[in-house]
């Protein structure tokens, strides 16, 4: 069985790596740190080590046994292209995601100089899908990295978000996440900055999805933008797959 998620821009997660190591002002309050020690302190024996970076070998075929075809968040709780993680297993990563042809896979990454670093030396296919995180202007320069990448479906994480991101070349991106940190120390989100990146979005004809408020009760926050719930995806047609063929799917309005 599939390990369902309730972040709501994926279907599942699957973590063959665990752990990571701060990076930029975004890691400062992890969720996926918090969590770690939960299951650590739960006896989860794939946290025996918490929040330290920990190759997971024998997590790295379950996609396979996965029959039905999903959306899947690779590390969830780690990064796949932390400089710890060896380029050979990196490589098996993606072999496995190769092979599982019927899911789509989403990877999310800070360190993108790493990404544009191995790039030509990764098997893209259609059914991997690329982003990067970018939580205030100074990492912006991730953008360009990812944009350098091999990746069909490219995208990108603003979260959280800590400041404006004005003016964003979007050229060659196909969708943006957006969204405020949450938590018992989350720090605010000003509206003027989901808007205007709403915006550039609409502007460059690309798939916005505005995925929470945050703050320290979410769910009471909820995610409804001008009276919208924003949860346009990049779709690759399914019947003729075609490398670049996106489309997008899904704008929901809430009453």
């Amino acid at each position: 069985m599939a390990q369902g998620s309730g972040i709501e821009w994926t279907e599942s997660t699957w973590n063959p790596i665990t752990g990571c190591t701060k990076i930029s002002p975004g890691c400062k309050h992890c969720y996926a740190e918090r969590m770690a020690e939960r299951l650590q302190a739960m006896g989860q024996s794939n946290y025996r080590n918490g929040f330290a970076l920990t190759l997971q070998p024998h997590m790295l075929e379950l996609p396979l046994r996965w029959r039905k075809p999903q959306t899947i968040f690779v590390n969830s709780m780690s990064d796949l292209f932390h400089d710890n993680v060896p380029f050979s297993y990196i490589v098996q990563v993606f072999d496995v995601m190769r092979r599982a042809h019927w899911h789509r896979f989403q990877i999310l990454t800070k360190r993108s100089r790493r990404l544009a670093e191995l790039n030509p030396q990764l098997q893209w296919v259609d059914n991997i899908w690329m982003g990067v995180s970018v939580e205030c202007d100074k990492y912006r320069m991730r953008i360009d990295e990812l944009r350098s990448s091999d990746a069909v479906v490219k995208f990108l994480s603003l979260e959280p978000l800590l400041g404006p991101l004005p003016s964003l070349d979007l050229g060659g991106i196909d969708w943006v996440i957006v969204g405020g940190e949450s938590g018992p120390k989350a720090r605010p989100m000003d509206p003027a900055w989901v808007i205007d990146l709403r915006d550039q979005c609409r502007s460059a004809d690309v798939p916005f999805f505005f995925k929470q408020w945050g703050g320290r009760n979410k769910k009471g926050t909820g995610r409804v933008l001008d009276g919208q719930t924003w949860s346009q995806m990049p779709f690759v047609a399914a019947d003729e797959p075609q490398q670049g063929d996106v489309r997008h799917l899904g704008l929901t309005v809430v009453a």
